[in-house]
């Protein structure tokens, strides 16, 4: 039965409010509700559960100033299979290591329930949610994506994915065109292996383009100045784009990977064709991470941030 607990967090020290609508979202359960009453926006507060929380939650606003600020923070009902992949990992990333491994597409396969995907795959959900809880933070998968502005995000993108793509771009081209050549007539499939990475890297680098020098700067102007620009009716329309080629990239990818036997050494192959592997499988993790980045935390922040004006 749904219930609801109010907050009214003007009467509490700076210090005790955040804590107290954590510790009240916390001990509520599915489909009951958190209002909090405030004399300002509560935003900040949005940022901050959803960075450390996940998308688990819907925050609709009850009464909204200039005096009196009433939010309701309704927790979902997560245990329904209803949850998408993306929400899932945005929520926390490193569930994305449970997907990977069972071969669960979460980026550009984001938008679909894990109840979906485990029947289209033939998978147990029972046992991908467990694998789901058993699965422990670690490393570079610590940090909160979530609570970080969009501007900032976009900027993490770029210094970290679009470089690591252009780096990598020169020595996958070089060992893939080598393998090609000198052991294609052993491993035909190493042929199309080449012609599909070049194309997936020839898109990538047009797509980088389109998003350092349109749809980012865009969603910069949008932060920075709360008003929408003139370049778009919305930034709906870029961010349709981006997902359609993000889709072309992940099919790529995903042919590749096939291509290539989840990256298998063959027994013989030599130590060109083992690095060339190696590279292929970093490289397609790290375009994982990148396209989920984008469609499931920075693509959504966007509208959100479009939607407040």
């Amino acid at each position: 039965m749904e219930s609801s607990i109010l907050i009214d967090v003007t009467k509490m020290l700076p210090s005790e409010k955040h804590p107290s609508i954590f510790n009240a979202f916390d001990s509520i359960e599915p489909g009951a509700s958190v209002i909090i009453h405030n004399d300002h926006d509560p935003k900040p507060v949005y940022y901050q559960l959803l960075g450390l929380r996940g998308n688990c939650f819907t925050w609709s606003y009850l009464k909204n100033g200039p005096d009196v600020w009433e939010v309701e923070i309704k927790k979902n009902e997560l245990s329904n299979g209803k949850e998408t992949i993306g929400q899932i990992v945005s929520g926390d990333i490193c569930k994305a290591e449970v997907f990977k491994k069972m071969g669960i597409d979460f980026c550009c396969g984001g938008k679909k329930t894990l109840e979906q995907v485990c029947k289209e795959k033939g998978l147990s959900e029972a046992a991908v949610r467990e694998a789901l809880e058993a699965q422990h933070e670690q490393g570079f998968f610590n940090l909160d994506f979530n609570s970080w502005k969009p501007s900032f995000l976009a900027d993490f993108i770029t210094n970290q994915h679009h470089t690591f793509v252009r780096e990598n771009t020169p020595i996958l081209r070089e060992l893939s065109a080598k393998v090609s050549i000198k052991h294609g007539d052993k491993y035909p499939y190493m042929k199309t292996v080449n012609e599909k990475l070049n194309e997936l890297l020839n898109e990538l680098e047009t797509h980088m383009k389109k998003e350092e020098y349109i749809l980012f700067p865009y969603i910069r102007q949008m932060e920075a100045t709360k008003l929408k620009a003139e370049a778009f009716n919305s930034v709906q329309d870029p961010i349709w784009m981006m997902e359609q080629e993000h889709d072309i990239a992940g099919e790529l990818i995903h042919e590749i990977n096939a291509l290539c036997n989840n990256y298998e050494e063959p027994v013989d192959a030599c130590n060109s064709h083992k690095l060339l592997l190696y590279k292929l499988e970093e490289f397609e993790n790290d375009l994982y991470q990148h396209i989920h980045l984008e469609n499931n935390i920075l693509f959504p922040k966007a509208l959100d941030l479009e939607k407040m004006m």
